[in-house]
């Protein structure tokens, strides 16, 4: 039997990757409850572990199964190999991670662009997963975030890497950041792990919008070249630009030397 990994004894860097991330990890757990995305523990956000050396195999970071949100901290979150295994990470061995692992580490295994994943039962977009029904493009945020509809996987048991097979498949050459797992519910990717929240969240605001708007009337389709044309500025246009964040800082710094001041700073 192959002996785990043990977290003290990779590299430095590695050790300090981890410790990293699994501050963030546990952290964004406190965004589902705050947005509305979870109930009691069901719902779960995993970040990949950025390598830092080609001899330590790929790791991620998830959060423990069935343990409360105001329970989880730093310390409590579990690493694991990106086949689903739990490595020795100081936590004691009755902290198993998250069901849904299997899932997320065969996200990590067979979507390299990936670095997030986040998974939630959240009500309107689980609605649709029980109807087996994709959330139709009809709002401008949906092609800013998603580039069209958000689709529908197949259904999967819990437990192996089906879920994640699911996921993979469906989401692999889609412009979606988000499927919904039939009878299941909703799975977000994103380049991180703040990112696949970002992405849950605005997956069941446009769920649950699209859903009042069923219930008031059709809702109105967008011409797909309105899409690819809203998600192109969404994504390379809209916010702040790396090479501009310079520029930017020094602005707010003199808008705020001038609020000082008493000067107009408009």
């Amino acid at each position: 039997m192959t002996q785990p990994l043990v977290l003290t004894d990779l590299p430095r860097s590695t050790q300090e990757a981890v410790a990293a991330t699994r501050e963030r990890v546990a952290a964004l757990h406190a965004e589902l409850p705050r947005n509305g995305l979870v109930v009691w523990t069901a719902g779960n956000v995993s970040e990949r572990v950025p390598a830092t050396s080609p001899e330590v195999p790929g790791l991620l970071v998830i959060k423990p199964s069935g343990v409360s949100y105001d329970e989880l901290t730093p310390s409590t979150m579990v690493v694991c190999t990106l086949d689903g295994a739990k490595i020795v990470d100081g936590t004691p061995d009755s902290l198993t991670p998250s069901s849904d692992t299997a899932a997320h580490a065969y996200v990590y295994e067979h979507m390299d662009e990936v670095g997030g994943v986040v998974h939630t039962h959240s009500t309107y977009a689980t609605a649709w997963a029980a109807r087996g029904e994709e959330v139709p493009c009809v709002l401008t945020m949906m092609a800013d975030e998603f580039g069209g509809p958000i689709p529908v996987g197949p259904f999967a048991i819990i437990g192996d890497d089906s879920i994640g097979r699911g996921i993979v498949e469906t989401l692999r050459g889609s412009r979606s950041r988000a499927v919904l797992m039939q009878n299941h519910g909703p799975f977000t990717i994103g380049k991180d792990g703040r990112d696949a929240v970002k992405a849950a969240v605005m997956c069941e605001e446009v769920a649950r919008t699209v859903h009042i708007s069923r219930q008031l009337g059709q809702p109105l389709p967008i011409d797909a070249r309105h899409i690819d044309s809203l998600f192109d500025r969404y994504q390379n246009v809209y916010g702040q630009r790396s090479d501009a964040a310079e520029p930017a800082a020094d602005a707010l710094a003199l808008a705020d030397a001038g609020a000082d001041d008493g000067i107009d700073a408009h």
